[in-house]
């Protein structure tokens, strides 16, 4: 072990390890990088929405852009998630309320996600992250998988299958249905309630400002569609991305992967700097929007070579995808 690894976690715990800044950054650096903006977190948002509408605005004008404004609007639905999960770290805004509702009313409700009930799930996750406990760990506990189980689920994406089966099974859950002898259920009931209720006034919202425009139809076209197909696709490999395959469930360099993304996987797959999950697990509260700042730095004093960094999305998927075929594909 190299001398910059002697001594960088706190006594091993229960939790996941943890790495102290300072251990890495100067402190100016490390103040540098914390430093929060309302005005770049709030601008996020804005920046999600202004790229959806504008989308959809040439889709309208030019209906042969449809095929490229649905993957640009779901990978900005997807954004909307990336945005919903720093509200729950409190990095939207340093005002409680307005991080609240730009994170959840703006963010997450409009795809189906409640900032409520996530918070506390994804802080549990940050605290046992590829532990036992770590509520997440279903996501990447079964990869590698075979290249044919991953089509199908990709396949199962694009279709839209994916997206029927969750909504079914969060209206489900949200009227309680099939949970109540269940342990938990009425937590699970409850957490359900509060995203499906405002999903449902957030599209109604989306679906009624369209039609006063005079283009109902863009609501199906240029925004369910894209949540329920190309969002989806991204999503699973965001999922992939983060935690699946990695060298070292126990190492907090390695338990998490940054993957670089070039320009386009950042316009269709990586929206506001979600690649960099390593440095996000390694330092939680570090803004998303100074995550690829805080990279370069590591970067230059050589400390990436002992992260878990992965050069493009499609080395990802081969990674979790190196099942042998001829083991039981899931």
């Amino acid at each position: 072990m190299s001398a910059l690894r002697k001594g960088l976690y706190y006594p091993r715990m229960a939790a996941a390890k943890r790495i102290r800044p300072l251990d890495l950054f100067s402190r100016e650096e490390w103040e540098h990088v914390s430093r929060r903006s309302d005005l770049l977190g709030l601008g996020m948002v804005v920046h999600a929405w202004v790229v959806i509408g504008l989308a959809m605005a040439a889709a309208i004008w030019q209906p042969w852009l449809i095929i490229l404004a649905v993957p640009i609007i779901g990978a900005r639905q997807l954004g909307l998630a990336v945005l919903m999960h720093e509200a729950a770290h409190g990095g939207l805004s340093q005002n409680k309320t307005l991080n609240h509702f730009f994170g959840h009313w703006l963010s997450g409700a409009p795809i189906g996600g409640s900032l409520k009930a996530y918070r506390p799930y994804h802080l549990q996750h940050h605290k046992y992250a590829q532990q036992p406990e770590d509520p997440d760990l279903i996501l990447s506990a079964p990869f590698p998988i075979t290249k044919s189980s991953l089509r199908r689920k990709i396949i199962r994406d694009l279709t839209g299958q994916t997206f029927y089966k969750q909504r079914v099974n969060q209206l489900s859950n949200a009227m309680g249905i099939g949970i109540r002898n269940q342990k938990g259920a009425e937590n699970r009931s409850q957490n359900a309630r509060e995203a499906v209720i405002p999903f449902l006034i957030t599209n109604a919202a989306i679906l009624a400002i369209l039609t006063l425009l005079g283009y109902w139809w863009a609501f199906f076209v240029l925004w369910l569609l894209p949540m329920a197909t190309w969002n989806m696709m991204i999503t699973r490999l965001r999922n992939i991305a983060e935690h699946a395959v990695v060298p070292d469930h126990d190492d907090p360099m390695q338990h998490a992967r940054t993957t670089r993304a070039n320009l386009l996987e950042r316009v269709f797959i990586a929206p506001y700097w979600v690649n960099y999950h390593c440095e996000h697990h390694m330092f939680m509260h570090l803004p998303f929007y100074r995550l690829a700042e805080a990279h370069r730095l590591l970067d230059k004093k050589g400390i990436t070579a002992q992260m878990e960094v992965q050069h493009g999305y499609w080395g990802v998927l081969q990674s979790a995808a190196s099942k042998p075929q001829n083991v039981p594909a899931t």
